[in-house]
Parts: structure tokens; C-alpha cells; sequence
């Protein structure tokens, strides 16, 4: 794990008289969310006229001398590594990323080069001193679209603080197998698959996911679904519409064998047999600049496998519709 020193300080006056510690802490180092303060409290890096203080309910009597001498983990010992990125969006203060397939978000077992962290590092040097290099949420390797990535400590704190109020707008666009009548919500508790290692599932001790859909498009035996997450737990979508019986077309853990339908054309047969990825992006990513406070959207069209992939299916609805007809 890597560090970065934090030493913070500051006299209070006689208005802070009978706060506690932690809410007048987190009140003038804006920086830094009130949970992170909580943690240094607790871990016995905050003085109090040169007194340890482990209780977050210490009331303030007022011009006291607060210090704060502490560590965040930061991005580690990656390396910064020139790889292309699809920047749609950059300020001083964040950057959002539309993410090719076959890319993985962060280093991990077996993943230390090539990632869209490596990337980021090489774009953006100062990421290095940030959690995760400023990543705020992620996305499957083979899932493709938005993520947003903070560049400062600042607004680090506000954008992990959107994302657990639930603050995000983010859509998904999938194309999933079987027709689906009409859209609604699933509420339903998301933890690791019980035998499967990889793998995630519905289970009743899980963590409560929420996930509400639409149909887009419908076509013989497929749907376009918009998505939208209230939560975001892993492999959410992908679990979610497996659990309902429309799993996504392509997806390597959750879809099951597939049923070739009856009519299908040979083009869309041998689209869909190639399609080797879970035909899932994100295609909408809305959220409060951390300094601004203005709320911005930004949209990424499907990437061109889906994109195909869906035409193949029209053309497979209309050919037989003429058949028909």
C-alpha cells in the first residue's frame, strides 16, 4: 500500500463551542469528507492542544489548536504508460472517460500493465496522489463508456460523496436476449455467488441493488433495454437481468446457452455467435461539478460492435416481417 502524508491545522474560535470534533473538523477541512475525518479521529491522528483525541463526540470548547498528521492511501507504485484515451470531457478538476472494451480499469492480479489507470498516470501525472488515481467508480473489462475520475483531493471527496448518496445519473444501454414485454425496477440483494468464485448473484445476504429498465427497442427474440443504477454493486446489470431471464447477448459469465430462435437470418446467426463481449455500455453519465456546483451530462453513443450488432437485429425483424407480409 502507498501513502501520502496529510498535516493539518487550525486555531479555532469561539463559535465552534460545543460541536463535535468530527463535524467541526469536517466543516473547516472542506477538502476531506466527514467519514475520512472520522477514521483519523478514531485512528489517533488528531491533537487537541497537543492531545491525542479518539472520540468523534469530543465537544469543542473553542479556541482550541487542532493538528492533524495522517495518511490516505494513494495509487500505488503503477507505472505511467502511453496508452490512448477517449477523453470527452476535461477541467481542472475532472476528467471523464469514455472506455473502450477489453480495457481494465484498475491494476490487479495478473492486470499491473495496460490499464486505464496506467493510462491516466501517463495523461495526468498528479493522479498519483489520489485514491485509486482519482477513479471513482469502475467498469468491467468488457463493458464499455463513462467514468468519471476526480483530479483533486477536493473533488475526490465530493464525486465518492455523490456516488454514495446515490447522487450519479448514470444509463446503461444492453441488448439482451428474449423479448421483454415492458420496462420496471428490480430490488433485489446482489454477493458473491455461492459456487462460482467469478461470479456474483441474487442471494438473500447480499448487499440490496436496485436497478430500474426500459425497453428501447423490441425485436424477434431481443431487446434494447435503457438502464438506469440507483446502486452499484458489482456486475449489478449483468446479475440483475440474468436473474429476470434476460440476460445480456455476449455475456461470458451470466447468459447462460444461448437458444438459436427459429427465425434468424445466417448474418445475424453469425453476429451474434462472434459477439464475445457483454453488449453493455454506458452511455449516460450525470453528476454536480465538485466545484461548481452545476449539474452536467455527458452521452456516449453505442460503440460500433453494439451498434452493428443492433442494425443485424432490425434487419433480421424487417426480413421476416416482409416474409410475412
Amino acid at each position: 500500500m502507498t501513502t501520502q502524508s496529510i498535516e493539518l491545522r487550525h486555531t479555532f474560535d469561539e463559535k465552534v463551542y460545543g460541536k463535535r470534533l468530527d463535524l467541526a473538523l469536517s466543516e473547516t477541512f472542506e477538502d476531506y469528507s466527514r467519514s475520512r475525518i472520522q477514521d483519523w479521529v478514531k485512528q489517533g491522528f488528531v491533537q487537541v492542544n497537543g492531545e491525542v483525541v479518539k472520540s468523534n463526540k469530543h465537544k469543542m470548547a473553542g479556541f482550541e489548536l487542532v493538528e492533524i498528521n495522517a495518511e490516505i492511501e494513494v495509487a500505488g507504485d503503477w507505472q505511467p504508460e502511453a496508452i490512448d484515451l477517449d477523453i470527452v470531457f476535461e477541467d481542472d478538476d475532472l476528467l471523464v472517460v469514455n472506455k473502450p472494451a477489453g480495457l481494465v480499469v484498475h491494476p490487479g492480479a495478473g492486470n499491473q500493465e495496460g490499464t486505464m489507470v496506467n493510462a491516466l498516470l501517463y495523461h495526468c501525472p498528479q493522479l498519483s496522489n489520489l485514491p485509486r488515481a482519482g477513479i471513482i467508480h469502475r467498469l468491467d473489462k468488457d463493458t464499455t463508456g463513462l467514468l468519471v475520475v476526480a483530479k483533486t483531493i477536493a473533488a475526490h471527496t465530493s464525486l465518492v460523496e455523490q456516488l454514495q448518496n446515490r447522487a450519479f445519473t448514470r444509463e446503461y444501454d444492453a441488448i439482451v436476449n428474449r423479448v421483454m414485454v415492458s420496462g420496471s425496477s428490480i430490488d433485489a440483494p446482489i454477493g458473491r455467488h455461492p459456487t462460482k468464485r467469478t461470479a456474483m448473484a441474487v442471494v438473500a445476504d447480499g448487499r440490496r441493488a436496485i436497478t430500474h429498465y426500459r425497453v428501447a427497442e423490441k425485436f424477434l427474440d431481443h431487446s434494447h433495454l435503457k438502464l438506469r443504477l440507483e446502486t452499484g454493486r458489482t456486475h449489478q446489470i449483468r446479475v440483475h437481468m440474468s436473474y429476470l431471464k434476460f440476460p445480456i447477448v455476449g455475456d461470458p459469465l451470466y447468459s447462460g446457452r444461448y437458444r438459436v430462435p427459429t427465425k434468424i437470418t445466417p448474418a445475424l446467426k453469425e453476429k451474434l455467435s462472434g459477439f464475445k463481449r457483454q453488449a453493455l455500455h454506458a452511455s449516460l453519465l450525470g453528476l454536480k461539478h465538485p466545484v461548481t456546483g452545476e449539474y452536467i451530462e455527458w452521452r456516449a453513443p453505442m460503440p460500433k460492435d453494439m451498434q452493428e450488432l443492433r442494425d443485424e437485429l432490425v434487419a433480421n425483424r424487417e426480413f421476416f416481417a416482409q416474409q410475412e407480409g
